[in-house]
């Protein structure tokens, strides 16, 4: 029912700058966060930045500085603003969507997750 359409990848290089976007569609119900991660070859997939309804935004130490992600509630999107790109940049990045169930005593916090955008940083 939920679809999250990602855009905004490709090759750049070091020291440059992208800036990705997510647009979600479908039964959108309570978002609990939106947040973006990577996965490069050979490696687990990884948090980037999440930011969740109503809190703070957080980011991983390898980022922090650089990137920077932002919500627009109004049209369901999530961006990340990527500055000062660096090699160890350069991989699949993910848009994800949990949102907060609790028809049940145990809250649930189903997900989606976007297609992936290829973000490569060289020269």
């Amino acid at each position: 029912q939920v679809q999250l359409v990602e855009s905004g990848g490709g090759l750049v290089q070091p020291g440059g700058s992208l800036r990705l976007s997510c647009a979600a569609s479908g039964s959108i119900f309570n978002i609990h966060a939106m947040g973006w991660y990577r996965q490069a070859p050979g490696k687990q997939r990884e948090l980037v930045a999440r930011i969740p309804s109503g809190g703070t935004a957080n980011y991983a130490d390898s980022v922090k500085g650089r990137f920077t992600i932002s919500r627009d509630n109004a049209k369901n999107t999530v961006y990340l603003q990527m500055d000062s790109l660096k090699p160890e940049d350069t991989a699949v990045y993910y848009c994800n969507l949990q949102m907060i169930v609790v028809r049940t005593l145990t809250p649930e916090y189903p997900e989606v997750w976007g297609q992936g955008t290829l973000v490569t940083v060289s020269s």
